[in-house]
């Protein structure tokens, strides 16, 4: 039967505030609650004792940072919560998360504020711009850092030509990358007589991945893969990867999206195969070594 009274008004929690009961929310950083009476809106930058009481700093869009008592009071959404001290897990996490902000994506402790520093006379070169760009997103804080600078070689067919042209000695090291450094390849020859040129040889490192191309040295995990295909003879590498992966080659244009959407997903040096690793490193502290 249809209740021709409606509901009973007493029924439910009749006497909840309008909008809604408090709920207790840990005060974890980051996260922006607004203060009911005073309209100030903040994140959480930390949560102390002060006074005998818990006290909860909120900072807000322009850097100024306000305490308020710990406990009800606050909206998130505009709904209203009870900010509790975080608990011992979450505080384990942003721990964490602190530790790993202080490393670089190459793994080495962050410098923070550290002053711009003039760039060394001793480089680190690298066959083309995919590469540069990949040691620039995985290096390139240690190497400001140090002042080291990372330059292109579009190539290293004419490599003696280019250690004449920079002539490295004293003070001035030239480290260079090479891209396929694998026996009986042409990039052995080059590599195997640019190293005897003198006078400028004991001022030189080259050293190389066994890699195609750069492309190759990114975890295959993270484009999906198990593996990199084999890319027939006949078939440039580059266009048969973007086929085999299903994306655009007609042209450069869709080459160089391409990489830029492999370069997208390295987060750091855990997405780079330990061939290419080892070799930046070699590379880095020969340039930075003291007496260079």
């Amino acid at each position: 039967m249809t209740d021709r009274y409606g509901q009973d008004v007493l029924s439910g929690d009749w006497k909840a505030p309008r909008g809604g009961r408090s709920t207790p929310l840990a005060a974890e950083m980051g996260v922006v609650v607004e203060d009911v009476e005073t309209g100030w809106v903040g994140a959480v930058v930390r949560v102390e004792k002060a006074g005998g009481i818990q006290v909860v700093h909120l900072e807000d869009r322009r850097g100024r940072t306000k305490a308020f008592p710990l406990g009800p009071g606050f909206h998130v959404d505009g709904r209203p919560v009870t900010l509790t001290r975080p608990t011992a897990a979450s505080s384990a996490q942003l721990s964490a998360a602190r530790q790993a902000a202080s490393r670089t994506a190459s793994g080495s402790r962050a410098v923070a504020h550290a002053p711009a520093r003039v760039a060394s006379a001793s480089r680190i070169f690298v066959e083309g711009t995919h590469d540069a760009e990949l040691v620039e997103k995985v290096w390139g804080h240690d190497l400001r850092v140090e002042g080291v600078v990372v330059e292109p070689l579009d190539g290293v067919d004419d490599l003696e030509a280019a250690i004449r042209d920079f002539r490295p000695g004293p003070g001035k090291r030239m480290g260079v990358l090479v891209d396929h450094l694998v026996t009986g390849t042409k990039e052995t020859r080059v590599v195997e007589s640019a190293s005897r040129l003198q006078p400028y040889a004991p001022h030189v490192l080259i050293v190389g991945h066994p890699y195609v191309d750069v492309w190759q040295s990114v975890r295959p995990e993270r484009l999906g893969m198990s593996q990199w295909p084999v890319i027939p003879r006949g078939i440039s590498w580059k266009h048969g990867i973007c086929a085999h992966l299903g994306w655009p080659h007609d042209d450069q244009a869709d080459i160089a999206r391409a990489w830029k959407q492999i370069l997208g997903t390295v987060r750091s040096y855990a997405d780079l195969e330990p061939s290419l690793l080892g070799r930046v490193e070699e590379l880095i502290d020969f340039v930075t070594a003291p007496d260079a």
